[in-house]
């Protein structure tokens, strides 16, 4: 695979920067091909949502298109908001790369004849925000955005802020808690409600809306950074990258119990094993892998299987998900059990409430697993775990709830041994951090040290 389609080696700090290198020259090619030409290019394509699902990007975007106007109006949103523990890849994109994201999101307002389009990061991403907001002037001055305005949306630091029905209430200016409907059903200031749920005015200047359901296309920054390549380069071209069902780079972080941390650009289809060591280096001398966690969205990786090839259909196969590939690491000192209880407190603490199965659920949970950690837990305490486990997803909104099923499930089957041991011993097992990268520099990770300390309402308690 050709090296830094997406991270350069150094970093773009101009409009002009960006296209002395070749970019700059997917939105002329968009109105060449015109909306159904490029919607059509990206399916043959096989371009699929780097947010963590994989969905395939030509449907989401058909399905904005598709309804005519009397839908009313129609926005896109990059999505930057990256807050999966583990995860590093949008970020330096974002500040290495920040024309070829936004070219990307040109051509998505194109395509849907967006009346706005929006980029949301956390406000806690200061050299992001710095490049984005560079970049969106000399993009805006060139003229590739047309009359469309494109604003930059600062968010908080909640996990949920990252699901694309919550990040659309952020940008209406409400906490980010996941509504029903998928945007493209109901999106952006939508003046039809839906259940459970109050329709808003529009933004500030309102002049010329049409008002209703107003689709919404929400792509991943990743997502978006891979048009321009695909209009500019070729379907075909882009499919001789990676698999069959996973073509394209990947952007992938490693963390953990290794020796370096870091984030590169990879071909689908490359081992974890081999990613594992050469983006995060090999774990300490005298110790391997026990285990790997893409995320906390998927089920856990054993040694044993650490031969699967990055991509969907490999992950899939092997039990997991691809998630955001942003893999952590753990090496054979480490129980599970600390690893289940960091996930769980870490859904618990971050899940809106809204859906009772899960906040409880996953409150539950988190409080049976610290009890077997401190040496207070009994069988029974294993058995609620798993009851809960069955309803946790019960009325869900989102994919939380999934996630701790599938997350403590996978654990719980595959390491029975280290929850075992805790019931025949009082010994009080590690607590471990929470993996919420702030920065990777020089091979270190370094974690928000307040998320420990974050609470099931969203406050942090005192240090």
């Amino acid at each position: 695979m050709e090296p830094n389609l997406l991270l350069p080696q150094v970093a773009h700090e101009s409009l002009g920067a960006y296209t002395a290198a070749g970019g700059g020259e997917a939105v002329a090619a968009a109105r060449t091909r015109g909306p159904a030409g490029v919607v059509e290019e990206l399916d043959r394509a096989g371009l699929r949502g780097r947010g963590g699902a994989g969905f395939p990007a030509a449907r989401k975007w058909r399905s904005v298109l598709g309804g005519g106007p009397a839908l009313g109006d129609r926005y896109v949103v990059a999505n930057g908001a990256e807050g999966e523990p583990g995860s590093f890849k949008d970020r330096p994109l974002l500040r290495a790369n920040p024309y070829q994201v936004l070219e990307g999101l040109a051509v998505a307002a194109l395509v849907v004849e967006a009346r706005a389009a929006y980029v949301a990061v956390k406000a806690s991403f200061a050299p992001e925000i710095v490049a984005l907001r560079r970049a969106m002037e000399e993009m805006a001055a060139a003229g590739y955005f047309g009359d469309v305005p494109v604003t930059l949306v600062t968010g908080p630091e909640e996990y949920l802020f990252g699901e694309e029905k919550a990040l659309l209430e952020v940008i209406e200016g409400n906490e980010p808690m996941p509504r029903w409907l998928a945007p493209y059903q109901h999106g952006l200031f939508a003046t039809t409600p839906q259940e459970g749920w109050s329709a808003v005015t529009g933004p500030p200047d309102t002049s010329g809306a049409v008002g209703g359901s107003n689709p919404t296309l929400v792509s991943n920054v990743e997502t978006l950074a891979n048009v321009p390549l695909i209009l500019t380069r070729g379907a075909d071209w882009y499919r001789s990258i990676g698999t069959e069902l996973t073509p394209g780079p990947l952007l992938c972080s490693v963390v953990g119990d290794v020796t370096r941390c870091g984030y590169g650009e990879i071909e689908p289809g490359t081992r974890l094993r081999d990613v594992l060591e050469e983006i995060g280096g090999p774990v300490r001398e005298g110790r391997s892998v026990k285990a790997a966690l893409s995320g906390v969205a998927n089920p856990v990786l054993a040694a044993a299987d650490l031969d699967v090839p990055l991509s969907y259909e490999g992950m899939a196969a092997a039990g997991s998900g691809l998630g955001s590939c942003g893999f952590i690491v753990y090496d054979d000192t480490r129980s599970m059990l600390a690893v289940a209880r960091m996930v769980s407190r870490f859904l618990y603490v971050e899940s809106c409430g809204q859906c009772r199965a899960c906040k409880y659920g996953c409150g539950e949970i988190t409080r049976r697993l610290d009890r077997l950690a401190e040496g207070r837990g009994e069988l029974l305490d294993v058995r609620i775990i798993g009851e809960r486990l069955q309803g946790i997803t019960d009325q869900n909104r989102c994919y939380l709830g999934e996630e701790e099923q599938r997350t403590i499930g996978s654990l719980l089957r595959t390491f029975p041994e280290d929850f075992v041991a805790e019931l025949e011993t009082d010994a009080l097992v590690e607590p471990l951090p929470t993996p919420k990268i702030v920065d990777v520099r020089d091979g270190v990770a370094t974690y928000d040290p307040r998320q420990d300390r974050k609470q099931p309402d969203w406050t942090y308690a005192a240090p």
